[in-house]
């Protein structure tokens, strides 16, 4: 389950979300969408392991253009959706992205999308303690993801 790293040069799509873990529609268990970004993506698919079925993971690789369709399609699929980021949640992107993806798929969602990211700090600490308590990791998105999978 590796991810394979292109040793050429290559062009990144655009406005072009990455699929970069994908799953079936499940009958017989909780599946959730994970949509990050940046270092986001290492967390999420770090905090997934053992759980490679039921939980679809896309980067969003740009903000803006946004690729609305791949986000949605997958929410769709799995019915709940945690949102993922460096920065602030307060007044964030990703909470009014959370809130987009909210109104858009209303209907297919089985809980509230939910979002995780830093600590709500004017900046990021200095002190290396402080830093890790303020900025999410693998841990905190993984325990975020188990608070979801429970509705």
């Amino acid at each position: 389950e590796d991810i394979v790293i292109e040793q050429e040069d290559y062009i990144l799509p655009f406005g072009k979300a990455w699929v970069l873990q994908e799953i079936w529609p499940q009958d017989d268990m909780e599946t959730l969408s994970i949509i990050t970004y940046g270092m986001g993506v290492h967390w999420a698919f770090n905090a997934t392991k053992g759980m490679r079925g039921q939980v679809e993971i896309i980067d969003l690789r740009t903000l803006f253009p946004l690729d609305e369709t791949t986000i949605m399609k997958s929410v769709k699929k799995t019915g709940k959706c945690l949102v993922v980021t460096e920065e602030p949640s307060n007044n964030s992107f990703a909470l009014a992205l959370a809130g987009k993806i909210q109104e858009t798929c209303f209907k297919f969602l089985d809980a509230p999308v939910m979002t995780i990211g830093s600590e709500n700090m004017p900046a990021i600490p200095l002190n290396s303690t402080l830093e890790e308590t303020m900025i999410p990791s693998t841990e905190k998105v993984k325990a975020k993801i188990h608070q979801l999978m429970s509705y």
